[in-house]
């Protein structure tokens, strides 16, 4: 439907949805417009199932980074106590996110990036207000028929998620090496709140008519993130125990653990499959370094291997092929794993997977750099993105100086090349300034 309604398009949409994706720009991550006329369509359906155009109006307006109901109401031109109410509407879709201090009970507001964000939200309930197959086939079109959203998401150095290693890889123990913030049971066991919800990407292809048959429910939220989800019903509370099982369930059943990109406080953990996951599919469809790979990668023992190709075929982003080689006094090749390490995302499925325990992993050469937190992520997020301008100063308006202070600790350690870029983009004596002088909290 959606190609047969783009033909001819004249490509005309609401001057409200126009400022909420020049919005949406502002952002971690942006809404872009896409070339391909089936992608174009999508793209404006998904505006439009999403938003009213008063919501879209309000929308663009809304600040892309946390903030008080009573600074928003000095944004929007509205007064506090008719702007709640508008607001919590909105929370309820998924499109303004409300973030509760765990101490103070103190509320911010901050509009919803796609991802992770609206995009999610929009798939995580069975019924709502959303037209679920509609919704499907829009976000199906947007990002298959054009790769713009996908460069947007995928085509800097700093993602959105990063993967954990299977722990049955290392059987009873992880090595000593092995940090917290890499293993799946050690982030579950330090989040102070946990949810889980129907899996956006699966809950899409079953609209689509193509889902696998791994389960649905079983998105991990955590901390912030998993209150947000239980108090506006995306998905149910619950407890430690049960998300330390769900992760053990999906390790057997082959499933990428994903987390979020960062070291400290990770809001969700997702179990993902190379078929359904739009993320994998960034690697799989796009060739983009769409996840941040662990910190090990597999080898092969090719005195144990048997050739099976089970590593193979349990690789979530074909990283694993199997080649002939020859073999003294055998009239037949027999086949081994060739692992592409640049392509491996270091999941250890292949070790899982393999029946002669001939695959064991290692640690990475290279560590991939892991953002310490959210504020760290966005500043190089947007440093690449060329948009460190609208994280600083919010299209003019600054954001305090605590904010900025934290900031522009993390510019300061950033490395030489990056601190040049961020300069560059912002031309003001200030940052140029701070980049130099503010002390390196790393020691470097």
């Amino acid at each position: 439907m959606l190609q047969s309604r783009a033909v001819g398009h004249l490509r005309h949409i609401k001057q409200e949805y126009r400022e909420l994706v020049h919005r949406l720009e502002a952002g971690q991550v942006a809404l872009p417009e896409p070339d391909d006329p089936r992608a174009w369509e999508g793209w404006r359906e998904i505006l439009e199932i999403l938003y009213s155009p008063e919501d879209a109006a309000l929308a663009a307006k809304m600040p892309v980074r946390p903030s008080r109901i009573e600074k928003i109401s000095e944004r929007v031109g509205i007064p506090p106590d008719q702007l709640r109410p508008v607001l919590d509407r909105m929370c309820e879709r998924g499109l303004v996110l409300d973030l509760v201090h765990p101490e103070t009970g103190a509320v911010k507001y901050l509009l919803a990036p796609p991802v992770v964000g609206f995009f999610e939200f929009s798939m995580m309930r069975v019924k709502d207000g959303i037209p679920k197959k509609r919704m499907a086939e829009a976000l199906d079109a947007y990002v298959r028929f054009d790769d713009a959203f996908a460069r947007e998401v995928f085509g800097g150095e700093t993602v959105i998620g990063r993967t954990l290693m299977h722990e049955s890889v290392w059987d009873d123990e992880p090595p000593p090496d092995v940090l917290d913030w890499e293993r799946a049971t050690a982030i579950v066991e330090d989040a102070r709140a946990h949810s889980v919800s129907l899996c956006y990407c699966r809950h899409k292809a079953e609209h689509l008519g193509h889902a696998c048959d791994a389960p649905s429910d079983n998105c991990l939220s955590l901390n912030g993130g998993a209150e947000f989800v239980a108090r506006r019903g995306f998905g149910r509370k619950i407890e430690k125990a049960e998300a330390l099982d769900l992760l053990h369930a999906s390790r057997e059943r082959g499933l990428v653990q994903i987390a979020d990109n960062v070291m400290n406080r990770p809001t969700y953990i997702c179990n993902c499959c190379g078929c359904c996951c739009g993320q994998l599919q960034g690697i799989n469809r796009y060739d983009l370094p769409a996840v941040n790979p662990s910190g090990f990668v597999p080898v092969s023992d090719l005195a144990r291997c048997r050739g099976c190709s089970r590593c193979s075929r349990a690789c979530p982003v074909t990283a694993i092929a199997m080649l002939a080689r020859r073999v003294d006094a055998k009239r037949k090749n027999e086949l081994e794993p060739r692992i592409d390490l640049d392509r491996c995302i270091g999941c250890g499925l292949c070790v899982d997977a393999c029946p002669s325990d001939a695959m064991h992993v290692k640690r990475r050469e290279e560590r991939p750099a892991v953002p310490v937190n959210t504020i760290e992520r966005s500043l190089r997020m947007a440093i690449e993105r060329g948009k460190l301008p609208h994280l600083l100063f919010d299209e003019g308006e600054g954001r305090g100086s605590r904010f900025l202070n934290r900031v522009l600790q993390a510019l300061a350690a950033l490395p030489p090349a990056q601190k040049a870029l961020a300069s560059e983009q912002v031309r003001s004596r200030f940052v140029r300034y701070a980049l130099g002088t503010v002390k390196d909290p790393t020691g470097g």
